[in-house]
């Protein structure tokens, strides 16, 4: 799954790695290294522009809040639980399916975490003593250092209790497709530590590799066999993971330091 993220760069570097034609300064993100569900985050989009003649698609970087509102919805409170869309049933399920058609976007990361329960806390589990499990959060990126292109969906849903002329009246929303997570070994490894990415979590968000950006932003794209395709997971070996420390796992901390790779778990976190 996706459940929280790093998203640090600049709007003027991602408009250079995703030749961006259109975005607005004033929806500048501050870079966030501890991104969660109902926070606003970029994605990269091909739709046309507001109040233009040309219907010429055109690939802006738009702030949307993570957590998809489907347009039909009665209300948005929904939302924050659909942050992830299974790759396996995107086509087919109510939520996601017209999104999928001709909604889709990428939403740029510098990596994603997640959390291993320790192996003294699983033993633990397994003798049925009861104490909350301490989980090992991991950081996962590409092991390049370039940036990290989730797959993603978005919708439009309008608050029919505001006026059409409200800054509110119209919520963006998007949420990460995720696929089961490689079992092939990771590009980089911890030496104490999971060595695949199915080591940490059975399922990992879909990254798009750069030969795909064009095709899965099309919107003219809508056959749903040929959408299928794309959805298959990157070439193994390109991701790499290693142990941060537990203060991520507190939505409130937010900083470059919560990047800082570990030597090894933390004490009572042992993979």
């Amino acid at each position: 799954m996706c459940g929280r993220y790093a998203a640090s760069r600049r709007p003027e570097d991602l408009a250079g790695i995703f030749e961006i034609e259109k975005w607005d300064p004033e929806e500048t993100l501050a870079p966030d290294y501890n991104v969660a569900p109902t926070k606003e985050v970029y994605a990269v989009v091909d739709r046309p522009l507001k109040d233009v003649d040309d219907p010429r698609p055109v690939r802006q970087l738009r702030k949307l809040k993570w957590g998809l509102v489907p347009s039909w919805a009665k209300s948005p409170e929904g939302g924050a639980r659909m942050i992830n869309a299974r790759a396996e049933t995107v086509h087919e399920k109510p939520s996601y399916r017209r999104a999928f058609a001709s909604r889709r976007c990428i939403l740029p990361a510098d990596g994603y975490y997640e959390w291993v329960t320790g192996r003294q806390e699983r033993e633990l589990e397994v003798e049925g003593r009861k104490k909350r499990p301490r989980k090992q959060p991991y950081f996962v990126l590409p092991a390049d250092g370039s940036v990290f292109a989730m797959a993603g969906l978005y919708e439009f849903w309008r608050d029919r209790t505001l006026p059409d002329d409200h800054p509110q009246a119209w919520w963006a929303t998007c949420s990460v497709i995720t696929t089961e997570a490689e079992r092939t070994p990771l590009a980089v490894a911890p030496a104490d530590g999971p060595h695949a990415l199915a080591d940490i979590h059975p399922r990992m968000p879909l990254m798009l590799t750069p030969d795909r950006w064009d095709t899965w932003l099309d919107p003219a794209r809508t056959d749903v066999d040929d959408l299928r395709a794309l959805l298959e997971p990157p070439p193994a070996g390109l991701m790499r993971a290693y142990p941060v420390a537990t203060a991520v796992s507190n939505v409130r901390n937010n900083g470059p330091e919560l990047l800082k790779e570990l030597e090894g778990p933390e004490e009572g976190t042992l993979f």
